[in-house]
């Protein structure tokens, strides 16, 4: 039996070039297929540091995002940084 990839031939270093090309393209299939398959790292229910829950239990927390005119969510970046 001889190695898949010998290179000797034109053909045979194509045949090579293509299968590599399809094995990667497998791997990587499989990897964002599994990857897609877990929890989010900050669920929207949840704190995301100390001091969302302290302006929260103080009734002084603001949403992290706001709608904008056209329905997109956009950070609230002036309620969150307003000097109280």
């Amino acid at each position: 039996m001889g190695r898949v990839c010998d290179g000797n031939r034109l053909v045979g270093r194509l045949q090579c070039q293509a299968a590599a090309i399809c094995l990667v393209a497998v791997c990587v299939g499989i990897t964002s297929a599994l990857g897609g398959c877990t929890k989010p790292l900050f669920p929207d229910n949840t704190y995301r540091t100390q001091y969302d829950q302290y302006d929260r239990l103080r009734g002084s927390f603001v949403e992290p995002h706001q709608t904008d005119l056209y329905g997109k969510p956009v950070p609230a970046l002036r309620q969150r940084l307003r000097q109280n």
